[in-house]
């Protein structure tokens, strides 16, 4: 742990919780010493990222961009730049296993705004061309025929970082906040503490769970049986394989990813969720990425993980 977060220590001080709703789940802060307006500033933030990012919003930036016509130039706000532009560059370092541009595909599977699927959709039926052109210069975004923006495997991480922020820029500096499950913690607890989190496994997994200390650090969890839908008497997962159209059938049950930024962690525990264990823990080697994927009863970790628990 880092000696300023120790210079900084009011080991008096009221460490005091906050909890609210956004993104279709719930959000908690444990702070230590906040100010009066800490409940608003994190909901407003996390608003911020709704109202340019949902797709259940209609009046979204997101949705009215996938209405927009292909190949019609958007202009957008900067925060959704700055996911847009981060959502392309682990699509591009993944090889394409997270795809920004799958909304067609997550709407026909019933996970988008239209909701639940009476039957699954014919992959062939939709196009296969999910182009997302970005120009970071004018802050505007394009789109092919077949792409329909889906920011749900990053965006949810993004609000954590941009709340996280808000809250470092008005002199916070010891809090965790999690939102559905992802997690930032800075600082440390008055008693001298990190922020100690255990990571969730599968329910049906005998692996113990990992405990984490999170000091300047985020963790981000993709699960497989958290989120779903049944058709046709099939369950079928919420994470998709870009190559297919299909839900991925890959074994793998959960991915947690450690990270400064907690937007990174998502959207990289989303990409190695679709890759596999294998392919996955490969890239996450490659990437320097502190991840841990769980496959079956088997957990599979990469050498920045490893390296973590020396």
């Amino acid at each position: 742990m880092t000696p300023a977060a120790f210079a900084g220590r009011d080991a008096g001080a009221a460490t005091e919780i906050f909890a609210g709703e956004t993104m279709g789940t719930s959000w908690s802060l444990q702070a230590v010493a906040p100010p009066v307006a800490t409940l608003h500033g994190v909901q407003a933030a996390l608003d911020l990222v709704v109202a340019q990012m949902s797709q259940w919003k209609r009046e979204s930036d997101l949705a009215r961009f996938n209405h927009a016509a292909p190949g019609t130039w958007c202009d957008v706000p900067a925060e959704f730049a700055h996911v847009i532009e981060a959502a392309l560059d682990i699509a591009r370092a993944s090889g394409g296993a997270f795809d920004p541009g799958l909304g067609n595909f997550t709407e026909a599977w019933g996970f988008g705004s239209a909701g639940r699927a009476g039957q699954a959709p014919d992959a062939a039926g939709l196009c296969a061309d999910r182009t997302i052109d970005f120009d970071s210069a004018t802050r505007r975004i394009r789109r092919s025929e077949g792409a329909a923006l889906d920011l749900s495997g990053i965006a949810k991480g993004y609000g954590v970082d941009l709340a996280a922020e808000w809250l470092l820029d008005i002199g916070v500096r010891h809090f965790l906040l999690e939102v559905g499950g992802e997690l930032r913690g800075e600082g440390i607890r008055p008693d001298g503490q990190p922020w100690w989190v255990d990571v969730e496994m599968p329910p049906t997994s005998s692996i113990p769970p990992w405990r984490i200390a999170l000091h300047d650090l985020s963790a981000a969890t993709s699960g497989n049986y958290r989120r779903g839908v049944t058709v046709d008497d099939r369950y079928y997962s919420h994470s998709f394989d870009p190559q297919t159209g299909q839900p991925i059938v890959n074994n793998v049950s959960s991915v947690t990813v450690l990270h400064r930024s907690c937007m990174m962690a998502d959207g990289w525990a989303t990409a190695l969720t679709v890759l596999g264990p294998q392919a996955g823990i490969a890239i996450a080697d490659e990437q320097n990425l502190v991840a841990c994927v769980i496959a079956g009863d088997r957990e599979y970790l990469s050498r920045a993980w490893r390296a973590m628990q020396d």
